[in-house]
């Protein structure tokens, strides 16, 4: 087998590449105008999609700890229809801290902590 030297392989991925972008230019083409078909069609100007485009999106935020924070986070959360959820009334409570637990989703590190020092989960009961 012939050894290539690095001029070589470096031209053959110059012109892959431009083989590469020339491809990716064509298919933009005909998705471009489907986008401004339907941008006149739904009298959408560019200003509009700049506009659109360049709002931040809301971060997702780790929920905060604490008794305070469990009331305050659960209180503004809409179901999936916009409707209210009930509230979930606490099962349990830390008698130190007053951290709660409604007895729902991943078991809190205080609870497992105590169950794992001999404590009965019975013993944080509300």
């Amino acid at each position: 087998m012939a050894t290539q030297s690095i001029k070589t392989i470096e031209a053959q991925i110059r012109k892959l590449q431009a083989r590469a972008l020339a491809l990716r230019e064509k298919d933009r083409k005909p998705v471009i105008a489907s986008i401004v078909r339907q941008m006149k069609a739904h009298d959408i100007a560019v200003s509009d999609i700049a506009e659109a485009y360049g709002k931040p999106r809301a971060a997702r935020r780790a929920a905060p700890a604490g008794p305070a924070a469990s009331k305050a986070g659960k209180a503004g959360k809409a179901g999936k229809a916009g409707k209210a959820r009930k509230a979930v009334p606490v099962k349990y409570r830390h008698p130190e801290t007053g951290d709660t637990w409604t007895g729902r989703g991943r078991t809190p590190r205080w609870i497992v902590e105590a169950e794992k020092a001999g404590a009965d989960r019975s013993s944080f009961a509300v």
